[in-house]
């Protein structure tokens, strides 16, 4: 499996920290997923990025008064 650099991966209004926090994150489910795979899921996380499949969203927070 290649191993796609980060930069051409994230968008550049993205911070290297919510990238790397999102690809732990889609880590964290694939390993609790009874019907993972052999691979080493930060593997597949960053694959799942690099092809597209998954792509991060932004999160807004309403502060509500």
């Amino acid at each position: 499996m290649l191993r796609p650099v980060m930069s051409q991966i994230k968008r550049e209004d993205q911070s290297n920290y919510s990238f790397v926090f999102a690809v732990a994150k889609r880590a964290e489910e694939i390993e609790n997923d009874p019907d993972s795979s052999d691979y080493k899921p930060v593997d597949l996380a960053v694959n799942e990025f690099a092809t597209g499949k998954v792509k991060m969203g932004r999160v807004v927070t309403i502060d509500e008064k």
